[in-house]
């Protein structure tokens, strides 16, 4: 169901990987084709699934799409959500748009993981023996379990 090219898969999986390099804070892409109901439900939901509340740090942050319907929700987990300012994950969400707007999905992923990567390493820096706790790879998700 890739709606990304190879290219683009490994672009987004490199930005994760330099993201995450300055930080002990774990970023994660899921994909949808269909979201029925509110992107941010969605989005906490396929958190919870993804385990990324299991972070060491509770410092993740999920980047969700549902590509045909054109949503989207940017959430962070406990540890990196109280530090940052409270208007970040909808600032990051509308430079994302920007991007979608304009046809550039990719790069849209790319700006929000680029801001996400920012913040965690300014609030969760990388120290010596982090462990990439999840796997950079985007997650296209099961679209049985969205009916």
């Amino acid at each position: 169901m890739s709606i990304f090219t190879k290219k683009e898969q490994e672009l987004i999986a490199n930005a994760i990987a330099a993201a995450e390099k300055a930080t002990s804070g774990e970023i994660r892409i899921a994909v949808d084709k269909l979201c029925h109901g509110s992107a941010f439900e969605r989005a906490t939901q396929y958190f919870a699934e993804l385990g990324m509340d299991k972070t060491a740090q509770r410092n993740g942050v999920l980047i969700y799409l549902a590509h045909e319907d054109h949503k989207f929700a940017v959430i962070g987990d406990r540890g990196i959500d109280t530090v940052v300012p409270d208007d970040f994950w909808e600032t990051t969400q509308v430079a994302m748009k920007a991007h979608f707007l304009s046809g550039n999905i990719a790069e849209g992923i790319i700006a929000g993981v680029s801001l996400a990567g920012e913040k965690l390493a300014l609030f969760f820096p990388y120290q010596n023996g982090d462990v990439n706790e999840l796997p950079n790879d985007i997650i296209y998700m099961t679209q049985e379990e969205n009916k």
